[in-house]
């Protein structure tokens, strides 16, 4: 131990002495250096820590749905340009996957195997009951994938027998569908030249009105157009959500969609008026909300796409009808955002495995750029 001492005296004489033997403006020079990186260890170690994240919004509380009631497990997913089998000539960027789908059976039954496979891991086996996919060509494709999804079913599973779409050239010619073994009636779009799809559900006797939608990306909307883009989805969607809940405050209507915004975003949060506290979402309020069960929480946890970091933007909204055991009615902290089998090997981050386009296998190829919303919904007798 005397020998480490005195070796650690000896050391510090020669520094002293060639601190000493410096010219003045190098001693000038050592001394700012050491004092600047004393401050600095200081400020880094007694900063105080930053504040942590507020916590989620409370969900609503849990409901006591009546006896008999029906399990309805739905599902949001965008399924990253579905194109079918026929070559329609689009224009760009949409011609590419037209012609790569006709061209090239195998790559376009890959993404339909894929797809149906991972959603028929839900539920048991069975897939979820309602799907409603963004990023599809036609009619056609929201059948084939149908028809994928029957063809992976377990014996005895019940079948997918419906589907609504309303094709349409919005820019981009891409659009909801919805695809379910619950019945679906009249379809029809909202807006002019939006990609806004209302649907009715129906079980048990009830309905519900679904609004699926697919908002203008990021890309061509800035958000600072507080009349169009994104803006003007929100505000269609709300018109008419607005109009429904004051003829009927009780009515179920669920939105949806990928909305190309976090839940915090003045579209989302001001113009839809989609919000994570549940109580503050009330029937036959003046100005009427939405609840959002993934506003407020954690991108980290509950993120659905990847751009530098994960981001919130498939998002949904319930009424005030959706809270209670009439009906329709959401079943509280149900809402999940799964990853499993959906992220490639070695991927950082909570990245989504795209299935990429002809000229791009995206690793070899996963499902889609997005991950699925599911949560669960329950039926009154």
């Amino acid at each position: 131990m005397a020998r480490k001492t005195d070796a650690g005296a000896q050391l510090a004489r020669q520094l002293v002495a060639a601190f000493t033997a410096l010219p003045w403006k190098a001693k000038a020079a050592v001394v700012a250096v050491v004092l600047v990186g004393g401050v600095a260890w200081y400020l880094a170690t007694r900063a105080p820590s930053p504040p942590p994240a507020p916590p989620a919004p409370p969900e609503p509380a849990p409901t006591v749905f009546p006896e008999g009631s029906k399990t309805v497990v739905f599902c949001l997913w965008n399924l990253e340009n579905l194109f079918d089998d026929k070559d329609d000539r689009r224009r760009q960027p949409d011609e590419d996957y037209d012609r790569w789908f006709t061209d090239n059976p195998a790559d376009r039954k890959k993404k339909y195997e894929k797809l149906a496979g991972w959603l028929l891991t839900r539920n048991s086996g069975k897939g979820p009951d309602v799907i409603v996919g963004n990023e599809v060509e036609s009619p056609r494709a929201a059948e084939l994938l149908r028809q994928a999804l029957n063809a992976g079913l377990p014996a005895g599973a019940a079948k997918y027998e419906h589907v609504a779409m309303e094709e349409l050239d919005a820019g981009r010619h891409i659009a909801p569908c919805v695809i379910s073994r619950v019945p679906l009636s009249g379809a029809k779009l909202l807006g002019r030249r939006q990609r806004i799809l209302q649907v009715k559900v129906t079980a048990n006797g009830h309905d519900l009105v679904l609004v699926a939608s697919h908002w203008t990306s990021q890309l061509t909307d800035k958000g600072d157009n507080p009349d169009g883009g994104r803006a003007r989805y929100a505000t269609t969607i709300y018109d008419a959500y607005a109009a429904g809940v004051k003829a009927d405050p009780r009515l179920d209507y669920l939105v949806c969609g990928d909305f190309n915004d976090a839940p915090d975003a003045d579209a989302v949060a001001n113009k839809l008026r989609l919000t994570g506290d549940a109580k503050a979402v009330t029937a036959g309020g003046d100005v009427p909300k939405l609840f959002g069960p993934l506003s407020g929480k954690d991108p980290k946890e509950f993120g659905t796409h990847y751009y530098g970091k994960p981001l919130i933007y498939d998002q949904v909204g319930l009424s005030p009808g959706m809270l209670d055991a009439a009906g329709w009615g959401y079943v509280s902290e149900s809402v999940v955002v799964p990853t499993d089998g959906l992220t490639r090997t070695g991927a950082r981050g909570r990245q989504p495995w795209r299935y990429g386009s002809a000229n791009d296998d995206a690793v070899g190829r996963g499902y889609s750029d997005h991950f699925p919303v599911l949560l669960t919904l329950k039926v009154a007798p």
